[in-house]
């Protein structure tokens, strides 16, 4: 059984977004035929709220919500999952200026994994950063498709995924409702916790897929060069 989720969204808890976590559970229920994603990751910025609880949610719109964090590094935004108190303990995720290296090798000695998103992103993104400075160590994946990118990012990700053999997801980095779900991950297992979630980003066995209108073709082509 597979497990479509949305590995990159912000709601109000963020500085830059003003979509409540029922609002985006309503769209993908509303428009689950164009979107049929299973459940959505809030990966809000430069935080990890540990005493968030969206239980009464899920059960209301069958749709699993995960918690993850944004953070910023010197090589540019990253993804944390399976974030736990020992992360919490060691980063303080308010930095902007948190070290890449040292942030992917500790996470996942914590049992977590971290995957730098919009990495074709200029500035905040890994591309950009590689073309001067030598590449990260250990990383995993990387996001492939995001749903926020403007023309030539996803394409960079690609070449970036294409030279160094990283896995890759997909998510739409939502700041509005109406853009949850527009690119998701697809894993070929069944996922219901966050602990499940991190196993399976460490295995590889995912595609990103495109929602997005005018891009069918985008998923397989990136997951391709992923391989």
């Amino acid at each position: 059984m597979s497990t479509i989720l949305d590995l990159h969204t912000h709601s109000e808890a963020s500085e830059d977004s003003r979509a409540p976590v029922e609002a985006y559970l309503n769209w993908i229920k509303l428009r689950q035929a164009e979107r049929p994603v299973d459940g959505i990751v809030l990966t809000e910025h430069r935080q990890f709220n540990r005493d968030a609880d969206y239980r009464h949610l899920e059960d209301k719109f069958g749709t699993l919500v995960l918690r993850a964090s944004e953070v910023e590094t010197n090589y540019g935004h990253m993804l944390v999952f399976g974030v736990n108190d020992d992360m919490v303990a060691r980063f303080d995720f308010a930095d902007v200026r948190l070290d890449a290296q040292t942030l992917i090798d500790e996470v996942a000695r914590m049992g977590g994994i971290v995957v730098p998103c919009h990495p074709g992103r200029p500035n905040i993104g890994l591309y950009e950063h590689y073309q001067s400075r030598p590449p990260l160590e250990n990383v995993v994946a990387v996001e492939a498709l995001n749903g926020g990118s403007r023309k030539g990012e996803d394409e960079r990700s690609a070449e970036l995924i294409a030279k160094y053999g990283f896995a890759a997801t997909g998510g739409s980095d939502s700041h509005l409702v109406s853009l949850i779900g527009l690119c998701a991950t697809k894993f070929s297992a069944y996922i219901k916790t966050i602990d499940d979630l991190v196993r399976e980003l460490k295995t590889g066995n995912y595609e990103p897929v495109d929602f997005r209108p005018r891009r069918k073709t985008v998923p397989h082509a990136v997951a391709m060069e992923s391989r």
